[in-house]
């Protein structure tokens, strides 16, 4: 019960990794953000890659799943340095998000909530192709609502990574275990040997006639007959038989049936 529940949890975990890469994915793409749009790409195959862990029981995806997670959590404590300008990082001067292809900021903003947008026109500031706008009565920042995702990305994150490594933990002790009673080698199936002691194989029989009528037919009858007949002392007699009767043809005419220790 305690597995299941773990496994559960990472699965609960991952299905809002996938909603929140998702919703940001949408944003960034409005925003022309190509770093972040590269990164959530990944992120999001890492996801549905430890849920395919989870759900079919593979250790190893689970692993490269926990592995990308600390990644992931480098990743948005950049994002997070990059926006609230730490250290020598810059909004004004790095444009990181955009490879430095445009001038584009976040999609939040011009679309914050409560943000005015309010252009300028004819502004000696705008460069080729770009006009200026200016951006009041925001109610937070855009700066803090890329925070606020990429810190709700961090928290789920180390969730993840926590239960991926304890779900992974568990499938590997339970296929050590596995192995050791013998896995699935002690229940592999072995084709029957063959026994040197007794095989049964099919009777044929013959009609009366061709005992009268025909001696050498002994000859046809004798590798037909079952092998459990012919082990050991019965089969030197019958051999025996066999020869005297071969070289005596004509007596073997004169029996209505057939002798009976060839016969038995």
């Amino acid at each position: 019960m305690g597995r299941c529940d773990g496994r559960c949890t990472l699965v609960v975990i991952c299905c809002l990794q996938l909603v929140a890469g998702l919703q940001r994915q949408v944003f960034d793409f409005l925003g022309y953000q190509w770093a972040p749009i590269l990164a959530n790409f990944l992120h999001i195959m890492a996801v549905i890659l430890g849920v395919f862990g989870t759900v079919q029981i593979r250790s190893k995806y689970l692993i490269l799943y926990a592995v990308w997670l600390v990644v992931w959590v480098g990743w948005n404590s950049f994002i997070i340095c990059f926006y609230l300008e730490v250290g020598h990082l810059s909004q004004d001067r790095d444009f990181l998000m955009t490879f430095n292809t445009s001038l584009h900021r976040s999609w939040w903003m011009e679309n914050g909530p409560g943000c005015l947008v309010t252009p300028v026109p004819d502004s000696p500031l705008a460069p080729q192709d770009h006009h200026v706008i200016t951006v009041s009565g925001c109610l937070l920042d855009y700066q803090y609502i890329e925070v606020v995702s990429s810190a709700l990305q961090v928290f789920l994150a180390l969730f993840g990574f926590v239960y991926a490594c304890y779900v992974s933990k568990v499938f590997l002790d339970d296929e050590d275990s596995f192995d050791f009673i013998g896995g699935l080698h002690s229940y592999s199936y072995q084709p029957p040997q063959k026994s040197s002691h007794l095989q049964l194989q099919p009777l044929y029989t013959t009609t009366l006639p061709s005992w009268r009528n025909e001696p050498h037919a002994l000859l046809l009858i004798l590798p037909m007959m079952p092998r459990a007949r012919l082990l050991g002392s019965s089969r030197h007699v019958v051999g025996v038989k066999a020869r005297e009767l071969l070289r005596t043809g004509a007596e073997i005419r004169h029996h209505p049936h057939p002798p009976p220790s060839l016969v038995e």
